[in-house]
């Protein structure tokens, strides 16, 4: 999975557009990152940049971000009504896929580190990236906001974690940066079959982390209640790490349940959902749909469409569009717009045209496409859809198997398989281009100048590496066609007896994918120069091309004797 992540800058500008616009562009300056959202705030005198992209690019972004402000913004002039303390106030980077939160506050580290080195911008580190529990909270670092940097700055146990030194010329300019990493928020509307906001309040005062105060004799008219500080005892909600209030909209004339949820991976928005219907129930209500506002990751609606699957009793081994679709089905995404993908999902935002793909062509133009005089696709790629094939085959058995009449004590014991195919179909769809890919990086070689002796070896050692990557790309397609042969056994021996037919004809494709893989490891195996390493490879293929057919033989037998019974 390609690693994205999310960058939430707050510069400490919020009515100057020329310098607002100067540090956006300097944000996206060469498209690594996609800018998704600008928003300034006049009063606030703030501005919230939202930009994604690949890791390493997202922190060049943010530093070119933060010079830039740290040159157009002077905090010694600067009022807002938004505590803040730098030009870059706040710097948090959030996952979206393929990185885990831990992994983001050691980005988030080094790019505090590298503002300070760099930049000479000080910087705290707050949320998952703190140095100590008390930094995790933002208020901490931030306290007594910029007026208050001279008495903090240079001291042990109050000065910023990077770039600590007496309060000087250049601090007095930038201020500090708070720099961390953070889970994503996603921010959502629940809608509601009433017109009362006094209800919606109900309801989110049910749910929400925070509760409701506790009042005198349980009476809602009653007065709250204070422990012995003087503070407001609450009745916390069933939703942790959520925020909610209840409001009604003019433009759609209903009342919503409008929700933060701050750590998706402690509520799922498909759990905030299940209960926010729960609530409304239980107060006569109903959810009638859902608004996201924003942007989501991928993996929200994954994990809820496959919740809902769950509850369905109905295999999860689908395709992703079909699970978004349960999700999005589910939840009623779709009530007051429709849901358009590719504004909602931060990875399909991010989608972009590589030109066309082998695996998008029709069956009949990916035939024409092999037949045509071009050398590629060949047949590294034809192997690597064989056994896409083979892995299709034992996932359509597992997913008829989990729905067939009867079977219904056993759904999740095919979903499962269903789910192991798919993942495999997966990766064997992406070595078909791949495939095609490595023969393209062996030609691009061939166009190197080879003039001088330098140039001449710049060609070898490149066209080394190409075709190392040339032999292992069949190798891996060798590998992820092998693995199709324990779905498609145990297809053969407990799948809808039906369809076991299919799984023999996936056990012919997967020998098939193997086979022919090898045969691509084998003629580019032939051109590497380091053959300690071309021989490690080749044995390897021989000793899966062995073991693949006798699994062949061994499928088939099951499947000639439930046939023949």
């Amino acid at each position: 999975m390609k690693k994205i992540i999310e960058c939430v800058p707050n510069f400490s500008e919020g009515r100057d557009k020329n310098v607002i616009d100067a540090i956006v562009a300097e944000i996206g300056k060469g498209g690594f990152v996609k800018v998704l959202d600008v928003d300034p705030g006049e009063a606030t005198n703030r501005t919230v940049v939202t930009f994604v992209g690949e890791p390493d690019a997202v922190v060049e972004a943010a530093l070119r971000g933060m010079k830039k402000a740290a040159e157009l913004i002077d905090m010694r002039q600067h009022h807002g009504a938004h505590p803040r303390m730098g030009a870059t106030d706040v710097c948090p980077l959030i996952p979206v896929s393929g990185i885990s939160l831990e992994e983001c506050a050691q980005l988030a580290r080094k790019l505090a580190e590298r503002a300070a080195t760099e930049l000479n911008i000080p910087c705290y580190c707050y949320e998952a990236a703190a140095f100590s529990p008390e930094r995790k909270n933002l208020a901490v670092c931030r306290q007594g906001e910029y007026e208050g940097l001279p008495e903090r700055m240079g001291k042990e146990d109050a000065g910023p974690d990077y770039g600590n030194r007496p309060f000087d010329d250049d601090a007095a300019r930038t201020g500090c940066t708070a720099v961390g990493a953070r889970d994503f928020l996603i921010a959502v509307n629940f809608n509601l079959n009433t017109t009362s906001t006094r209800r919606a309040n109900a309801i989110a005062f049910d749910v929400r982390e925070k509760g409701r105060p506790k009042r005198e004799g349980g009476k809602p008219n009653g007065k709250p209640m204070k422990d012995a500080d003087g503070n407001t005892i609450m009745i916390p909600g069933t939703l942790k790490a959520t925020k909610a209030i209840g409001w009604f909209i003019d433009e759609y004339g209903i009342a919503q349940v409008s929700m933060n949820i701050t750590d998706i991976s402690t509520t799922p928005l498909h759990i905030a959902f299940d209960e926010v219907c729960r609530a409304a129930a239980a107060r006569g209500l109903r959810v009638t749909g859902t608004e996201i506002v924003g942007l989501v990751p991928k993996r929200t609606l994954i994990d809820a469409g496959k919740h809902y699957l769950r509850m369905q009793q109905r295999s999860l081994g689908i395709t992703e569009d079909e699970i978004i679709k349960i999700a999005v089905k589910s939840m009623g995404l779709d009530e007051l717009k429709p849901f358009i993908r590719n504004e909602k999902i931060i990875e399909d935002m991010l989608a972009e045209d590589h030109g066309k793909k082998l695996v998008d062509l029709s069956c009949k133009a990916f035939a024409d496409e092999t037949a045509s005089e071009s050398p590629a696709p060949g047949g590294g790629s034809i192997s690597a859809y064989m056994g896409a094939l083979a892995a299709a085959l034992g996932t359509m058995v597992a997913n008829l198997s989990a729905h067939k009449a009867g079977w219904d004590d056993r759904w999740e014991e095919f979903s499962d398989c269903a789910e192991k195919g798919r993942a495999i179909l997966d990766r064997l769809i992406l070595l078909v281009d791949e495939d095609t890919e490595a023969f393209n990086r062996i030609m691009a070689v061939f166009a190197m100048p080879k003039n001088t002796p330098e140039e001449k070896a710049a060609r070898s050692a490149a066209l080394e590496a190409a075709t190392l990557y040339a032999t292992e790309v069949p190798l891996r397609t060798m590998k992820a066609a092998y693995d199709t042969f324990d779905l498609l056994r145990q297809m053969a021996s407990q799948g809808n007896p039906a369809s076991v037919s299919d799984a023999g004809v996936g056990a012919l494709a997967a020998r098939s994918a193997v086979l022919g893989a090898q045969l691509n490891v084998r003629i580019n195996a032939a051109g590497l120069k380091d053959r300690d390493t071309a021989d490690k490879i080749l044995t390897e293929a021989a000793e899966i091309a062995a073991s693949a057919i006798a699994r062949e033989q061994e499928i088939l037998a099951i499947v000639n004797h439930i046939i023949d019974k």
